[in-house]
């Protein structure tokens, strides 16, 4: 089965907020990635509107015709943007206003009150809701217990070391959720390079890609940049027939 790719447009904002203009667009620029195949989009709207404004989201939900996947702290205030614009899948991730991205998972263990809280909401509103966690057992158990779809297991550690035991405890965990029901994707710092192997791992579903599509969108163009996504996400499923 085809591994769901879901392009993150954050970045196409920022370029257009750096200057205070209108363009480029992050709408258009979902529309180009869905027409070279994408399989969703994914728009984190931060607590400080650094990149993603209310109003993307609200034009990108009007506009996206395969799935959008909204990225949120598990605030009340998210949560009710969640309830009104009504994203197909809501994936919870820790926010720090000082963070330059997303620097780790969810404490899932140790902020169980309030993800447990988030979570409810947004499955009454009918919306998927899936947990951007790390590799560990703690987190995998705990995300099954809340009652989550899926999981989306953080990659930054195994993108920066590139090291056989960062693959490895993504292959645990990934056989983990696995075994217990959970939808697997992946996402953080994956490149058309080191998401092959990743992609090899039999259990994964989905994977978010942002920065580095983006970036080698500058140039290729956007639509082949998804495009070489799609074809090294092959060569990943490639290697699960070894």
């Amino acid at each position: 089965m085809p591994i769901r790719l879901h392009i993150n447009i954050d970045h196409v904002a920022t370029v257009r907020n750096a200057r205070g203009t209108s363009y480029p667009d992050p709408v258009f620029a979902a529309q180009l990635c869905e027409q070279a195949g994408a399989d969703g989009i994914t728009a984190h709207l931060r607590e400080d509107r650094r990149h993603i404004q209310d109003r993307d989201l609200e034009r990108l939900r009007e506009a996206v015709v395969t799935c959008l996947n909204m990225e949120m702290a598990a605030t009340d205030e998210m949560v009710t943007i969640a309830e009104r614009v009504r994203p197909n899948v809501v994936t919870l991730v820790p926010e720090r206003r000082a963070e330059r991205t997303t620097e780790g998972g969810l404490d899932v263990v140790g902020q169980r009150a309030t993800i447990t809280k988030a979570v409810a909401a947004c499955q009454r509103a009918g919306i998927k809701v899936s947990l951007f966690i790390a590799a560990n057992e703690a987190d995998v158990r705990a995300s099954h217990e809340l009652g989550v779809e899926q999981i989306e297991l953080h990659t930054g550690e195994y993108c920066h070391q590139m090291a056989p035991h960062e693959l490895e405890r993504l292959r645990v965990a990934a056989g983990l959720a696995h075994a217990l029901g959970l939808e697997v994707a992946a996402g953080h710092g994956l490149t058309r390079h080191n998401v092959i192997p990743v992609a090899g791992l039999p259990e994964l579903v989905e994977v978010n890609i942002g920065h580095a599509v983006i970036a080698d969108a500058v140039f290729v163009g956007l639509p082949e940049a998804v495009r070489d996504f799609r074809a090294a996400l092959e060569r990943g499923l490639a290697l699960r027939g070894g």
